[in-house]
């Protein structure tokens, strides 16, 4: 008896010495620290101006900033129209010396496409032009905006905690303002019909030059912004837009914070629009809601009513390898203290409040990548 419990034993032991290198050979490669980001996995941006300038204005310190935060990726505006191949490979080599790579560039400039007037057909042609320079570039993505008119008169700061600034809308300041002379208003319908035109022209273009376009939805989400509907204001229409022209060039800015200011739930927007491959660029940011559409608060990326975890696991599961942006820095008390200190929005801040978002997001990111 007492053998054969030896034997028994013998072989066990034996058993769990044959299965225990390979557990923990995986064990180690699940668990390889520090967990960085790669070519399938999420990157983290910012803008080239969030790291501000040097003393004398030299850009170089701004952008040694961005990579001091081991943020590799950075996004910004495009300029007039058109574009050409040979101003966006100077401004990359630019970045790319600084160590950084120039992924996203907001295209802008096109009024009379926006509002169906004559003219618009010379505008699409010169961002046709744009498009492919950036593919020949090999810029990534571009993003746009197509607003009948933004909310922003409803934009006022909160105090937070501990006296930082929040950036709070309230619909109730600007719903009965009229329309702007210069935009007119312009019905839910009519603008689906302006885009629908934009979109049929420039889709195919940027999938021959393997560039993803992103259309930023519409913040604030406001019902009806001095007379004009909003395309890009309910989940609806974010649904909507990217039917118009099925394709993976045609995809959407994801904003968590803007999902939840309308009263859906980030994760499960997530999953729809990343499981068909249809977000080109996201940005990652909390708020709290007091009334869907008209009244919320941006607030820190801890503090909000967004699972910030949940929807960066969410981009991770459906391997979404493009960038994300911990965009709208909360103000310190150090930024304000800064000279010339402007923040982007009423309550908003500087570089203090950058490296707060961009080192919570990057345990978001590290976290969702180990799990």
């Amino acid at each position: 008896m007492t053998m054969n419990v030896s034997r028994r034993r013998m072989m066990q032991t034996a058993g769990a010495l044959a299965v225990t290198p390979s557990l923990a050979t995986e064990a180690s490669a699940a668990k390889a620290w520090p967990i960085g980001e790669g070519p399938d996995t999420p990157k983290l941006c910012l803008g080239t101006g969030d790291g501000g300038r040097g003393p004398e204005g030299e850009e170089e310190a701004g952008l040694r900033r961005i990579k001091q935060l081991a943020v590799d990726h950075v996004l910004g505006g495009g300029g007039r129209l058109p574009w050409t191949e040979a101003d966006l490979r100077a401004r990359m080599e630019r970045y790319q010396a600084a160590g950084l790579t120039l992924y996203n560039l907001m295209i802008g400039g096109f009024p009379n496409t926006i509002y169906g007037r004559p003219g618009r057909d010379e505008e699409i042609e010169k961002v046709i032009q744009s498009i492919r320079a950036a593919g020949k570039a090999g810029l990534a993505v571009i993003e746009y905006n197509f607003y009948a008119h933004r909310a922003t008169e409803g934009y006022h700061e909160q105090i937070g905690r501990s006296g930082a600034g929040y950036t709070a809308f309230d619909y109730d300041r600007m719903k009965d303002l009229p329309p702007l002379e210069r935009d007119g208003a312009h019905s839910l319908e009519k603008m689906w019909e302006n885009i629908t035109y934009f979109l049929k022209a420039v889709v195919p273009v940027a999938e021959e030059a393997n560039v993803r376009l992103a259309l930023h939805p519409n913040d604030p989400p406001a019902p009806l912004s001095r007379g004009s509907g909003q395309i890009m204001g309910t989940l609806a229409g974010w649904k909507r837009l990217i039917e118009v022209v099925p394709s993976p060039a045609n995809g959407i800015t994801f904003d968590c914070g803007v999902t939840k200011e309308m009263g859906e739930d980030p994760v499960e927007v997530c999953r729809y629009f990343a499981s068909r491959r249809r977000i080109n660029h996201a940005h990652f940011r909390n708020v709290q809601v007091q009334k869907p559409y008209e009244k919320y608060a941006e607030v820190f990326p801890d503090n909000g009513a967004v699972d910030m975890f949940g929807v960066m696991k969410e981009l991770v599961r459906h391997k979404y390898t493009g960038t994300i942006y911990p965009e709208h820095p909360r103000a310190l008390d150090y930024d304000r203290q800064q000279p010339g200190f402007r923040g982007g929005y009423p309550g908003g801040g500087g570089y203090a409040g950058i490296v707060y978002n961009v080192a919570y997001a990057r345990a978001m990111l590290q976290a969702a990548l180990a799990s």
